[in-house]
């Protein structure tokens, strides 16, 4: 039976994935099911075991009630993406722009980009964070803030300092996004831009009615992976706050609980972006 181009696409898509799927239920979906069963428990360790007594929504309860850390440091991780994840997207789509130019060793300052993700990741980049790497000492060692504050107001000029301190972050969670953004530059047509400049459109008009619309799909794909990066980074309070609950007080049915609250919120985050750029794409469609 010949297959439709639609049912074709259909299958190609459920093959890639499916991989995916059989691993989630051979190693992931018990350890989800059992920290979900966790978190309507308090678990003593004993010689046989964890022993689960049922206690509901108690701590559900705890970590918004009792626990001092988890409302502040969810409250920080949204800023920080609200803040953080604009100024990567920005970077990494102008950075793409640049590195898509034929120019000379083009291929050298790609790689430069993208070697922060190999190196500057997991445990090593947690080192680095801990021993201030990500801060830029002009503004410690220079007292730029005191120097700049006779010329521009305090209310003005610490969220600006805030993101300038911030650009070695940025620098090293774009390299992805890049190479994403480098491969969606090439995909546009050359005789889109010759036909552009032909009618007399300016560098300006062609980016935002040639090269910004072809790249809408891939800042919906560089949004939602910066957006998961965020998340679970090594410098997120809530992640750490759930590794020190786990690991160090050794609280297994409280931090299943924060992990379950926390995953809660993500799914959130991601459809309200997913409704977002879902009406987005369809206007621009018409």
């Amino acid at each position: 039976m010949k297959l439709s181009m639609k049912t074709r696409h259909i299958v190609e898509g459920y093959s890639f994935v499916s991989i995916w799927i059989i691993g989630f239920f051979l190693f992931m979906a018990v350890p989800l099911g059992r920290s979900l069963f966790y978190t309507f428990n308090d678990l003593k360790p004993t010689r046989d075991g964890l022993v689960a007594t049922f206690v509901g929504l108690r701590n559900y309860r705890q970590a918004f009630t009792t626990d001092i850390h988890f409302v502040p440091l969810l409250t920080e991780t949204m800023k920080d993406i609200v803040t953080n994840v604009p100024l990567i997207l920005i970077f990494a789509m102008f950075s793409a722009i640049l590195l898509n130019r034929h120019t000379f060793g083009r291929t050298f300052f790609r790689g430069v980009f993208f070697l922060p993700v190999i190196i500057a990741s997991g445990e090593a980049l947690r080192k680095l964070l801990q021993q201030g790497a990500a801060n830029l000492p002009i503004f410690a060692d220079w007292g730029l803030f005191r120097q700049l504050s006779n010329f521009i107001p305090e209310v003005v000029l610490m969220p600006l300092l805030e993101y300038a301190d911030s650009l070695t972050l940025v620098m090293w969670d774009s390299g992805v996004q890049i190479l994403i953004f480098l491969a969606a530059l090439q995909t546009i047509s050359p005789s889109l831009y010759e036909a552009a400049k032909i009618d007399g459109a300016t560098s300006w008009e062609i980016f935002w009615k040639i090269t910004f619309p072809m790249l809408i799909p891939m800042i919906f794909v560089n949004t939602l992976f910066t957006i998961v990066n965020s998340f679970t980074n090594p410098d997120n309070g809530i992640m750490n706050h759930l590794l020190h609950t786990v690991f160090v007080s050794n609280d297994y049915d409280y931090g299943s609980t924060i992990g379950w609250l926390y995953f809660i919120f993500i799914f959130l985050v991601l459809g309200i972006v997913f409704l977002v750029f879902r009406r987005g794409m369809a206007s621009n469609n018409n």
